[in-house]
């Protein structure tokens, strides 16, 4: 089969390929899944240089969200059967080939309203806000949250389900021209931190108001600033480091204003509970009914995989970038 790999982590895109690998056999509580579409994940940019913090092996087959239809289960699979149509995603990577095993927990069903490219799309990202929001966090209405990076993939999603529960959403962004889709999905106010000081900015809107909770994706210098719009007993969710880790000094500021701190993965959910399934039928349901927008800025044919993960290191992406690897499906 055919699969796009990473032989080795590199700033170069001559590690990136596409090869052929064996059609990968489904084990005990696994599914085979002929994928259709993948979607690109910053996460997959962090894997190519091998800076991701959960860390794999190389070489690898990249990607780890897919739809797809079901081609074969393994024993003990309940619920999946042969020609399903499924979304999920995968913690070890492998998801950008023409076949993938995938865990039967991090499946799910694909209603019929909703077509296999759109399911590619969303599943990591807004089930990623989701739990940011109300498993991790518990968003109030009457909230004032700030998002980091709210013009990127996960930062669209936070906007839509915390405006929809009740939140005033602020965000920044890096480049420019980011900053309309999230006004257009509900947020309040949206600055330019390469333009603005963002700190004064945002407390200049809110009238000096502090902030009930952050979600970043930034980490770094951008994070250490950020703890000085935070209220007393406010909650900081940290789930990337894109500028870098965040700084050596993260306890002095926790203690300034006791605050909480969360580091987030979607992987550490614990898939079998109810609040997973909630999420589940929140995202999905919103999207098959229209309530809730799945941005996909392009789509990319398998063999142009390189160019894919060069436009979203761009970062001049605002929305969802999708691998076609078999749209016939």
């Amino acid at each position: 089969m055919r699969a796009i790999i990473l032989d080795r982590p590199s700033e170069d895109f001559d590690a990136l390929r596409v090869g052929e690998m064996p059609k990968p056999e489904a084990g005990p509580g696994e599914v085979l899944v002929a994928v259709a579409y993948c979607g690109c994940n910053f996460a997959d940019t962090m894997m190519r240089k091998g800076i991701y913090p959960h860390p794999k092996g190389y070489p690898l087959v990249a990607g780890s969200e897919l739809s797809g239809v079901v081609a074969a289960v393994g024993p003990g699979v309940d619920g999946f059967a042969v020609g399903d149509r499924v979304a999920g995603f995968v913690e070890n990577a492998a998801s950008f080939a023409d076949y993938c095993v995938a865990p039967v927990e991090r499946l799910v069903i694909v209603p019929a309203a909703i077509d296999l490219k759109v399911a590619a799309a969303f599943f990591v990202q807004s089930l990623t806000a989701w739990h940011l929001l109300h498993n991790v966090s518990k968003v109030q209405s009457g909230d004032t949250v700030l998002v980091h990076a709210i013009g990127g993939g996960v930062g669209l999603y936070l906007t839509q389900l915390a405006a929809m529960a009740g939140a005033t959403v602020l965000g920044t962004v890096g480049t420019a021209g980011k900053e309309q889709r999230a006004l257009d999905y509900g947020a309040c106010f949206v600055v330019n931190r390469g333009e603005t000081d963002f700190v004064k900015a945002i407390l200049a809107f809110t009238g000096g108001k502090p902030v009930d909770k952050l979600y970043d994706s930034t980490g770094g210098s951008i994070l250490d600033r950020s703890f000085g719009l935070m209220r007393g007993l406010g909650h900081v969710v940290s789930y990337g480091e894109a500028e870098a880790k965040p700084f050596d000094n993260l306890w002095g500021q926790l203690v300034l204003r006791s605050l909480t701190f969360t580091r987030f993965h979607l992987g550490h959910v614990d898939f079998a509970s109810p609040i997973w399934q909630r999420g589940v039928e929140t995202v999905f349901g919103g999207v098959a009914n229209g309530t809730i927008q799945v941005p996909i800025e392009q789509v990319f044919a398998f063999e142009d995989a390189a160019a894919m993960y060069q436009r979203l290191e761009s970062r001049q992406v605002a929305g969802k970038l999708v691998l076609a690897v078999d749209p016939t499906l």
